[in-house]
């Protein structure tokens, strides 16, 4: 079996992995991140959503070993110290959620989309999270949630291993 080296939320995994086995499953089963949930686990609807040296991914559609020498980071990685990360307060402070099984997707494919467009629009917001669904809100209290997580994240300096703008 393949052995891989992955940092995970800042601390560093070696394991032995199947190499058909999915990095959600490596995240949930083996490292304790059940953070990350595995929602149609064909890659339609986002929940799985993590960042993989900055940038997101849904995890059941890449496996462990396409990882090898990566960073990933889980929604349990973006709070620091008891404190939430800003897009994580924003979806709470703007209630971005009604059973919150997509929420931990969509913090981390709006976190990415920050990455590229700071300060996007609504309807930019909208584009960037068309591949994460939620079954349950009409997406408005999402989408001010990333605006309003952007204008708090411009306000903070970048943290290390985030891909903030």
């Amino acid at each position: 079996m393949p052995r891989i080296s992955v940092t995970v939320d800042g601390i560093r995994y070696d394991e032995e992995v199947e190499p058909r086995l999915l990095l959600v499953h490596l995240l949930r089963d083996r490292l304790g991140k059940t953070g990350t949930p595995i929602g149609c686990d064909t890659s339609n609807c986002g929940a799985c959503t993590v960042l993989l040296d900055g940038r997101s991914v849904k995890s059941c559609s890449v496996l462990a070993v396409q990882a090898d020498g990566g960073d990933v980071v889980t929604i349990e990685g973006l709070a620091t110290g008891g404190t939430w990360h800003p897009m994580q307060k924003a979806f709470h402070e703007e209630h971005a959620l009604q059973c919150g099984y997509c929420t931990p997707g969509m913090i981390m494919a709006a976190i990415d989309l920050l990455h590229d467009d700071p300060d996007p629009s609504e309807e930019a917001v909208r584009e960037g999270l068309e591949g994460n669904l939620c079954r349950c809100t009409g997406y408005c209290t999402i989408v001010r949630a990333v605006r309003r997580g952007a204008r708090e994240m411009s306000q903070e300096m970048p943290r290390e291993g985030m891909a903030t703008p």
